[in-house]
């Protein structure tokens, strides 16, 4: 089956997922994190990209963000790709390919799925069992969206800055979502609408993307498309 084209649309929120070579490592030291979000920072300012939450996990990296141009997230993952691999092949010693390939990706409906995704990608490590809980994981933006630590490459996203009046309100708003579970079905669905280049959000921002696109954001119901005037013509 062929790859879907990635869906990039202006001011609407992406959730990127790019893993190693084989599921191999691609941070080595803490330097190589510490590099990775220096080079991430610079490529979001060139090419007018907000993010909003990201772990940098040892084999690969989620990141939450949005661009304000068509190509902006494509852009920047290919140059932090590029310049990534460069850093680690000459200081590590080493030659050859980091990254599996494409990065993935998912347009995500803000009204309904941002602060899910945001948690999401915070809560990485936990669901790891490499902490009990994210502050314990040094490399992730709940330090910045949840506690007193300052990470310049974070944009507040519209939703985030909902939650409250002033900085303190948002952040402790912010770190009560914490206690609550995110569903299994959630997780699944946001999983799978990454993996497989699907839209992640209720049925209305689905159809308004395909509108704005033409191309399915989801897949057809088993079977086929019942509702379609091809299946019924395939099966009169």
């Amino acid at each position: 089956m062929a790859r879907l084209p990635r869906l990039n649309i202006p001011n609407i929120p992406q959730h990127v997922i790019q893993r190693g070579n084989n599921r191999q490592i691609c941070f080595f030291t803490e330097q190589d994190y510490a590099v990775y979000l220096d080079k991430l920072r610079l490529y979001a300012d060139k090419f007018s990209v907000s993010v909003h939450a990201f772990t940098l996990m040892t084999n690969h990296v989620h990141i939450l963000m949005t661009p304000s141009t068509e190509k902006g997230v494509s852009q920047l993952m290919q140059s932090l790709g590029r310049c990534y691999v460069m850093y680690i092949n000459k200081t590590h010693k080493r030659s050859g390919t980091l990254w599996e390939g494409r990065y993935k990706s998912t347009l995500v409906d803000s009204e309904h799925y941002f602060l899910t995704v945001s948690r999401y990608i915070e809560l990485n490590p936990v669901r790891a069992n490499m902490v009990q809980h994210p502050a314990e994981y040094p490399w992730t933006s709940y330090h910045h969206n949840a506690l007193e630590k300052h990470i310049q490459l974070i944009t507040p996203h519209p939703c985030y800055d909902a939650l409250g009046k002033g900085p303190e309100e948002r952040k402790t708003a912010y770190k009560y979502l914490f206690a609550q579970q995110i569903p299994d079905l959630t997780i699944e669905e946001i999983r799978v609408a990454t993996n497989k280049a699907w839209v992640l959000g209720e049925d209305r921002f689905k159809q308004q993307v395909e509108a704005a696109t033409g191309r399915r954001v989801s897949p057809l119901p088993q079977g086929g498309d019942r509702k379609s005037a091809t299946f019924h013509e395939k099966h009169r």
